[in-house]
C-alpha cells in the first residue's frame, strides 16, 4: 500500500501518477553511494521523462557513485530476492516469472559493472531469454542455474575489477552543498510580480 499521491512514505515521494516517486537529493545521492542496485539503476535509465540543469549535473556525476561496493550490495539484494522466489516455487511450483526475470538482470548488470566499471540497463543478447523466464517458459532448476552463474560470475570480476574501491564522495558532496547553496539563494530572492 502506498501514500496517496505526492504524500511521503518517509525516504521518498509517492506519484504524481501511479509508480512515480522521487526523493529527496541528498537521501537519494547517499542510496546511491551505498551502491543501491535501484537507485544506481534510476540514475543510468534511457527512460527521462523530465530534466533541469539539476538532473543534467547528477547525471553527468553518475559515475562517481561506482565502486566495488556493488558486488556486496547487489549479492545482498539478489540473495533476499532469491529467497523470495525460493519460497514462491516451494508454495506454488514456479516463482512469480516477472521477478525471476528482474533478479537475472540484475545479476547481469551487476557483473558487467564490475567487469568493465559501467552500469548498463540494457540487456541486448540475454532479452530473448529474459523474457521467456518472464512469461514462465524456463523450468525453475534452469533459472536457479542460471542465477547461481551470474552470482559467480559477479564474484569472480569482482577482485580485477576497475571499479574504485570506495564512490567519490567528496564529488558528489560538494554537488549537494553546491545545489542546496543555489536553491536557498533562490528562495531568498525576491520574486517578479
Amino acid at each position: 500500500m502506498g501514500a496517496p499521491p505526492g504524500r511521503s512514505l518517509g525516504e521518498h515521494l509517492e506519484g504524481p501518477a501511479d509508480e512515480q516517486f522521487g526523493w529527496e537529493l541528498e537521501r537519494f545521492c547517499e542510496l546511491a553511494l551505498r551502491a543501491n542496485p535501484n537507485v544506481l539503476e534510476y540514475l543510468h535509465s534511457p527512460l527521462v521523462e523530465h530534466i533541469d540543469d539539476t538532473g543534467r549535473e547528477l547525471l553527468a556525476l553518475r559515475g562517481a557513485f561506482h565502486s566495488r561496493r556493488a558486488h556486496q550490495t547487489f549479492l545482498r539484494y539478489a540473495i533476499g530476492q532469491r529467497r523470495k522466489l525460493e519460497a514462491d516455487a516451494r508454495q506454488h511450483g514456479a516463482p512469480r516469472g516477472k521477478h525471476a526475470m528482474h533478479l537475472l538482470r540484475l545479476l547481469g548488470s551487476c557483473r558487467d559493472l564490475l567487469r568493465t566499471g559501467e552500469l548498463v540497463i540494457d540487456v541486448g543478447d540475454e532479452r530473448d531469454g529474459l523474457l521467456a523466464v518472464k512469461r514462465g517458459e524456463v523450468p525453475w532448476p534452469r533459472v536457479e542455474s542460471w542465477l547461481t552463474r551470474l552470482a559467480d560470475e559477479a564474484a569472480a570480476a569482482a577482485p580485477t575489477s576497475p571499479l574504485p574501491p570506495e564512490p567519490d564522495r567528496a564529488r558528489v558532496e560538494d554537488f549537494i552543498i553546491r545545489v542546496r547553496r543555489a536553491s536557498a539563494l533562490s528562495a531568498d530572492r525576491p520574486r517578479a510580480s
